[in-house]
């Protein structure tokens, strides 16, 4: 029987699209397909041929600024490439590479969109239309999935689908750290109440919601308590200036961008997630692989992450973030809060079985434009 391949082109290998890749590849594991996986931008790299975890990898190098505009150089590779194997169509993730995939190839192109907006230019919906033969689009969640489907009302629905992003929970809790270890790590004192954030610190994650919210609710946390805020990023002198505005400075550690600060969410007792509509919210599942109970803003893609209404809130709005951080960190009612702690981190822990490989290969085999693209060799 001749090789049969899936052809994959991501923008970069930089986080998250390495893990990206690689759960687009997992789709095809114990299956008659291989993957190619291309990077347009970025040198070639050892770790990023494991983390790809494609039967090949190509790294085209180019510079962001070489595939701006028409991108033909791009387009003269991926031409070459694509005639060079049998594939039976192509995932590229994210606008620039679908773009590429459907001047250089004839292949059936899946569009994955990891962000909201990405046809509001008006160029972009009819470049849409112009391939919409042998183009179908992913959101990562219901949420980018509504918003592809209303920028292009005309497409039908079986088109534009939802494939969740998800997470390898083995590999993700081998490499986590105790809460002992995390605090040591991290410099945080092993008695405190902690609720944690990690993201850029950027307007979109809206990290200054949570210290107002979190200077509200300082009186009637456990004595001690901290906010722990992990990442860096342009907002970060205002953010810190607001918390010297709210009196708080000593209860809210800046702890800047910490490589792989996934391996230490245990530090935290309680994860919250203030975004401005997070498409998806993989630092959700990051938290629930450590057991850790979290809350996210009522918008975007977490709500479909977290599932449980009781543990999100409305956007920007600080008063209630303050009340769910009381609920979920103080009372006075001990065991019943540890019970109610416990309860949340079992719940997520259970919603992980939704967003694993195994689960997104099941979904993804079983989409209409899947089965069309494969033919005979649907799974």
């Amino acid at each position: 029987m001749s090789e049969r391949w899936i052809l994959q082109i991501c923008h970069g290998y930089s986080e998250p699209f390495l893990d990206v890749a690689r759960q687009y590849a997992a789709l095809f594991r114990d299956t008659p397909f291989r993957v190619l996986t291309v990077y347009l931008t970025g040198a070639p790299g050892e770790e990023a041929v494991r983390g790809s975890a494609s039967d090949e990898v190509i790294f085209l190098g180019y510079s962001s600024p070489e595939i701006r505009g028409l991108k033909w150089r791009a387009i003269r590779e991926l031409r070459r490439i694509g005639a060079a194997r049998p594939f039976r169509f192509c995932i590229a993730h994210r606008f620039k590479p679908l773009y590429i995939a459907l001047l250089a190839t004839r292949l059936p192109v899946i569009g994955v969109h990891h962000a909201f907006g990405d046809y509001q230019r008006p160029y972009r919906r009819l470049f849409a239309h112009f391939f919409r033969r042998r183009l179908a689009l992913l959101g990562v969640s219901d949420a980018v999935r509504d918003d592809l489907r209303a920028a292009l009302p005309s497409w039908p629905k079986t088109r534009i689908e939802t494939l969740y992003n998800r997470i390898d929970i083995e590999a993700v809790q081998a490499g986590q750290l105790s809460r002992e270890a995390s605090r040591a790590a991290l410099g945080l004192p092993q008695n405190a109440w902690i609720a944690g954030n990690v993201g850029r610190l950027h307007p979109d994650k809206d990290q200054a919601t949570l210290i107002r919210a979190f200077a509200h609710a300082l009186s009637r946390l456990p004595a001690g308590s901290l906010l722990a805020i992990l990442g860096s990023g342009r907002e970060e002198d205002a953010l810190k200036a607001l918390a010297r505005e709210l009196g708080i400075t000593g209860s809210v550690r800046f702890l800047g961008q910490i490589p792989e600060a996934r391996r230490y969410f245990k530090a935290f007792d309680v994860f919250a997630l203030s975004s401005d509509h997070e498409p998806f919210g993989m630092v959700l599942l990051e938290a629930m692989s450590a057991n850790v109970p979290v809350m996210a803003t009522d918008c975007g893609g977490a709500p479909e992450v977290v599932g449980n209404p009781d543990q999100l809130f409305p956007l920007k709005d600080a008063a209630a973030l303050a009340g769910k951080l009381i609920e979920f960190m103080a009372g006075n009612d001990g065991e019943a809060t540890r019970n109610r702690l416990y309860a949340c981190a079992e719940d997520g822990r259970q919603r992980l079985a939704l967003f694993t490989d195994d689960a997104a290969r099941r979904n993804f085999f079983a989409l209409p434009m899947i089965r069309a693209m494969l033919g005979k060799d649907g799974q």
